[in-house]
């Protein structure tokens, strides 16, 4: 696939993740009585527009971003439909609703594809390969693996997270064997490198799988959510705390050669990468940073417990200064990008 088609996509796929997001904003602050005076779709200047009752419906020329203007969302207005006129639980809601618009995505194209899929996998070990390292280091066929690293794995997608998190190729499991709790400390697996070089475990088992059902597959699909949301929380705390190096970050650019590999495994691997940065987008927005959804719940948060707002100056002060931050932090790791991919 060219990287031309691949822009396409990648910009079809955050269109997409966008116009969710933006959506679950629009809608609870509709129904929460809160007057929106735009709501847009792209960045940039208008290309189409319609008025529609106190709502004007917009698509912009760049095919990136989209908004929802509230009234008195920015600045004080004494309109009693003004987002700061609203009761408070009504503005965490409209907060916290593109986020949820996110995970909910993420949750419906995991359905798609366990709907799909042949057999739901399950955590226990199925077959071994062929010299198989951690079939010699104890674990065996029919173990329900329970833990790995300390950590409780629940699906399939736990087991490779964990495992793709070590470094050294060794690690302590707990299984169910027998009915029984089983710690298997220090189980071996080989290494292979990928095309940067990094090191991680080769998986050397299949794990069983088992017949659809409604709710096997509503229940997986629900595991998986959860799962590739405690990825991202995990990834980003390994950021934080220097266990992932920043060099590894991947942004936009990085992220369209992701999607440009990932449509070249199928379109199961392109639906799954869809996911995990739907996914990706809800979690990050709700960071405690200024100017994401997660900053300006804080300071509702704040506003509930002193029963009274920050002055909008200040607040709007504070998000701009977090704007720029992640603008820096966005060309930085776009610039990481080029190098990695030019360098590879």
């Amino acid at each position: 696939m060219s990287f031309v088609l691949s822009i396409c996509l990648a910009i079809l796929m955050f269109g997409l993740i966008i116009m969710i997001h933006e959506l679950g904003h629009f809608v609870v602050a509709k129904l929460g009585g809160i007057k929106v005076n735009e709501f847009a779709i792209g960045m940039g200047p208008t290309l189409l527009k319609k008025q529609k009752g106190d709502t004007t419906y917009a698509l912009r020329l760049v095919p990136i971003g989209g908004f929802v203007s509230m009234e008195g969302e920015d600045e004080d207005s004494p309109d009693p439909h003004s987002f700061g006129q609203r009761p408070i639980w009504i503005r965490i809601l409209v907060v916290i609703a593109g986020a949820a618009m996110n995970l909910i995505l993420g949750f419906v194209i995991l359905v798609i594809l366990t709907s799909t899929a042949k057999l739901v996998p399950t955590t226990t070990v199925a077959k071994f390969g062929d010299s198989s390292l951690s079939a010699q280091s104890g674990l065996q066929v029919g173990d329900e693996i329970h833990a790995i690293n300390g950590r409780r794995v629940f699906i399939a997608n736990d087991i490779d997270f964990e495992l793709m998190r070590d470094k050294d190729g060794k690690v302590d499991m707990a299984v169910r064997r027998d009915g029984k709790l089983v710690e298997l400390n220090g189980v071996e697996f080989s290494m292979a490198k990928d095309d940067s070089g990094n090191q991680y475990i080769s998986r050397d088992f299949w794990v069983l799988g088992v017949e659809k059902t409604v709710g096997g597959v509503i229940k997986e699909s629900a595991l998986w959510t959860v799962s590739v949301g405690k990825m991202v929380w995990v990834s980003l705390i390994d950021l934080v705390t220097g266990n992932v190096p920043i060099s590894q970050v991947a942004g936009p650019i990085g992220t369209i050669d992701v999607i440009d590999q990932a449509v070249g495994m199928g379109w199961e691997t392109t639906l799954s990468m869809l996911a995990l940065l739907t996914i990706n987008v809800g979690i990050f927005n709700l960071l405690p940073i200024p100017a994401l959804d997660g900053g300006r719940l804080v300071f509702l948060l704040i506003e509930a417990v002193r029963r009274k707002p920050i002055p909008a100056k200040y607040e709007g002060a504070i998000h701009a200064v977090g704007f720029l931050l992640l603008i820096g932090f966005m060309l930085f790791v776009s610039y990481s990008d080029i190098t990695r991919i030019f360098t590879r």
